[in-house]
């Protein structure tokens, strides 16, 4: 039986589903993620809303046995500056494919929906979108079943301290209990004061958020080893993400930088 709802919605992605009929996966705030079926998509009033990255309030048709349908939309938000934007659009993509990961489908998470349609927009008004992502993936770990001590020693409960990481015990470690863990990390203490803080920051404090290349590498660096041991998942997004620097000189390199 098909239930009508209105719902705030991101598309996800879209594939071409016979000739000209398109499947849309959409991120709804009320239904959680769904598959849609679109009838003759090419010549359908809802094609210009079918791309990822469009969020719009949508009226919907909701199966929960199969395919569910659009019926109308409004109020569309497209995203022209991360669409102008290679490596921009590059980390929103990411950002959605996480999303997609990281809840069933069906699933309602009307929280995870506001933090990413949030994050979004920040990357539309031109906040670092590496930082962004970086949030992002902290903040949504808590979905994989991952929840890390940060913020204290996991021996002595001391807070503030130049700490390390320890993939033994999954969580931070002070310099007198570094000798616990011959394995640690060896991850920049100021790495582990930014994760911390990504855990929990405000969207009103990310404008002054302002890192410099060699920490953001560094965070790169630990966020990924961070999900290669606790999550284990491979997304394409993420592999394009980790190529952008060689994008970045070949671009560089056509603008008129050296050869």
């Amino acid at each position: 039986m098909l239930e009508s709802i209105e719902t705030r919605g991101i598309v996800l992605y879209n594939r071409e589903f016979r000739e000209d009929d398109k499947l849309v996966k959409i991120f709804t705030e009320k239904s959680g993620k769904r598959m849609f079926f679109v009838n003759h998509a090419g010549k359908s009033r809802l094609n210009s809303m079918l791309q990822p990255l469009v969020t719009a309030d949508m009226l919907l048709k909701i199966n929960d046995d199969g395919l569910s349908y659009i019926d109308d939309f409004q109020d569309v938000q497209v995203y022209k500056k991360i669409n102008a934007d290679l490596f921009a659009l590059s980390y929103a993509t990411y950002v959605l494919a996480l999303a997609d990961a990281s809840i069933h489908d069906n699933q309602v998470d009307p929280a995870l929906f506001a933090f990413l349609e949030k994050t979004l927009l920040l990357m539309e008004e031109g906040l670092d979108y590496e930082v962004l992502t970086n949030i992002f993936e902290i903040q949504i770990l808590s979905r994989f079943g991952v929840i890390l001590n940060l913020h204290e020693c996991c021996f002595c409960h001391r807070v503030g301290l130049p700490f390390d990481y320890s993939f033994r015990y999954s969580g931070v470690l002070c310099p007198d209990h570094y000798d616990r863990d011959e394995r640690r990390a060896h991850w920049h203490p100021n790495v582990l004061y930014l994760l911390d803080q990504f855990q929990a920051v405000r969207f009103s404090e990310l404008e002054t958020i302002s890192l410099q290349a060699e920490m953001k590498a560094a965070l790169r660096q630990a966020i990924d080893q961070l999900y290669e041991e606790y999550v284990g998942i491979h997304l394409k997004a993420k592999k394009f993400i980790d190529s952008l620097s060689d994008w970045g000189a070949i671009m560089k390199d056509s603008s008129g930088g050296e050869t």
